[in-house]
C-alpha cells in the first residue's frame, strides 16, 4: 500500500559551488520542500549555500568531500546524524561523500536504516573507488550513456534497480524566444562592441582540453576563410590548474589571426542571456558528456545547437534537433553543418523530455519506490 507520509531526505555532495551536481541537488531540495517533505543537504558549502537555505532546506556544513583518510572519521558522526534526524532517504551524489555515506549506512540496522539512492553523474574511471556510486538500492543514471556505462563496467549491478532520469530544464526559466532586457543588452553591447553586426557562435564550457575549444578555434578559422561574418565566444572559466591550456588557446587564436574574431569571456552567471543573443551554440566535447545541460537549455530557448554525436549531448540532439548532430571530431562535417544551419530555416522540437518537472517527479518516485517496498 503506498505510503504518502512526508519524507526526510539527506543529499551528500562535496560542495555547493557552480556545477551540474550542485544544481541538481538544489533542484531536488526545492522540489521536496515545495511538496511538504524535509530537505537536508550536507556539503562543505559554497556560493549556492545561501540559495539552498533560502529555499527551505537545512544545510550541514561538513567537509565530507575532502579526499583524505581523515575524512573517514566522519562515518560514526554521520551514522548518529542519520538516526537523530530520522532520515528516510540517503542520496549520494559524489564519490568521496558517497563512501562516507555508504559506510555509515552499511553499519546501521537494515530494518531501520534509511533507503539508499545513488546518482551516477559521470563516466568515472572504472575502479573500486568509483564503484560506490553503484551501491544504491536505486541507482539513478542521468542519461542512457551513463546507464550503458554502469551495465558495461559494473555487471554485478542489477539492471532492474537502475532508473534513467535525465537532467531537466525549466521551460519557464528558459522560454522559447527569450530576449534579455534592455539594460542587459545595453551593457552587453558596451562590453562587447566587436559582436555588433556579427553572427555569434558560442561554445560554453569550462576551459579544459576535452571540452573542445581547440576544435572551435579551427572551426572559426575555416568559417572566416569561407567569408562568413562570424564572431566566436568561448564562455567558461579556467581553474588555476588550466592556466597553461588557457594560454595555449590564446596563442592558437593569435597564430590563426583570429584575435578580432574570437572572444574569451570567462565564467558567466548570465549564460542564458549569452545563449539567447547567440545565433548558434556548439558542444564539441571530445569525451562523451554524461548529459550536457547547456544543450537542452539552448534548444529550449529556441537556439540551435550543433554537437558531436556521442554521450548525453547526442541523445538530446537526436530527440530535439537531429540536424545538429556531427560525427566526433569531423571538422569538415562540422563546418558544413554550421554553414547549413546558419543559411537555412530550422525547426527545433519542443522540449517535453528533458524537463525539470520530469526530473524532479521521477526522482521522488524513485524515493517512493523504496519507501513503499
Amino acid at each position: 500500500m503506498p505510503n504518502n507520509r512526508p519524507l526526510t531526505v539527506l543529499q551528500l555532495l562535496p560542495a555547493l559551488h557552480a556545477g551540474g551536481v550542485e544544481r541538481g541537488t538544489l533542484e531536488i531540495a526545492r522540489y521536496l520542500v515545495q511538496n511538504g517533505h524535509r530537505s537536508l543537504v550536507m556539503s562543505a558549502g559554497g556560493r549556492m549555500e545561501s540559495q539552498l537555505i533560502s529555499e527551505g532546506s537545512t544545510h550541514f556544513n561538513w567537509d565530507i568531500g575532502k579526499k583524505s583518510l581523515l575524512t573517514l572519521r566522519l562515518v560514526p558522526r554521520l551514522r548518529r546524524l542519520l538516526i537523530e534526524q530520522k532520515v528516510d532517504i540517503l542520496h549520494l551524489r559524489s564519490r568521496m561523500p558517497a563512501w562516507i555515506g555508504y559506510l555509515a549506512w552499511r553499519s546501521m540496522d537494515p530494518a531501520t536504516r534509511p533507503k539508499l539512492v545513488t546518482t551516477v553523474h559521470g563516466a568515472y574511471t572504472v575502479n573500486a573507488y568509483s564503484a560506490v556510486m553503484t551501491k544504491g538500492e536505486r541507482v539513478i543514471a542521468v542519461s542512457n550513456t551513463i546507464r550503458n556505462y554502469i551495465l558495461t563496467n559494473y555487471p554485478q549491478v542489477n539492471p532492474e534497480i537502475i532508473r534513467l532520469i535525465y537532467r531537466g530544464v525549466d521551460p519557464q526559466e528558459f522560454p522559447r524566444g527569450y530576449q534579455p532586457d534592455n539594460a542587459w543588452l545595453q551593457k552587453w553591447r558596451k562590453d562587447y562592441p566587436q559582436l555588433i553586426g556579427k553572427t555569434v557562435i558560442t561554445l560554453p564550457g569550462r576551459i579544459t582540453r576535452w571540452k573542445g575549444q581547440l576544435d572551435f578555434i579551427q572551426l572559426m578559422a575555416r568559417l572566416k576563410y569561407a567569408g562568413l561574418n562570424v564572431h566566436g565566444l568561448i564562455v567558461g572559466e579556467a581553474d588555476p590548474k588550466k592556466q597553461a591550456f588557457l594560454q595555449e588557446l590564446k596563442t592558437q587564436i593569435s597564430t590563426l589571426s583570429l584575435d578580432m574574431d574570437i572572444s574569451l569571456i570567462g565564467h558567466r552567471t548570465d549564460l542564458k542571456e549569452v545563449m539567447a543573443v547567440s545565433d548558434l551554440v556548439l558542444s564539441l566535447s571530445q569525451d562523451p558528456e554524461a548529459f550536457g545541460r547547456t544543450t537542452p537549455e539552448a534548444l529550449t530557448l529556441g537556439i540551435p545547437v550543433i554537437g558531436y554525436n556521442h554521450g548525453g549531448v547526442g541523445e538530446v540532439l537526436q530527440a530535439l534537433f537531429p540536424e545538429g548532430l556531427v560525427p566526433l571530431c569531423d571538422l569538415d562535417m562540422l563546418q558544413q553543418t554550421v554553414q547549413r544551419c546558419l543559411s537555412h530555416p530550422y525547426s527545433i522540437a519542443e522540449n517535453q523530455t528533458f524537463t525539470l518537472v520530469n526530473m524532479q517527479s521521477s526522482t521522488l518516485a524513485a524515493y517512493r519506490e523504496l519507501i513503499d517496498k
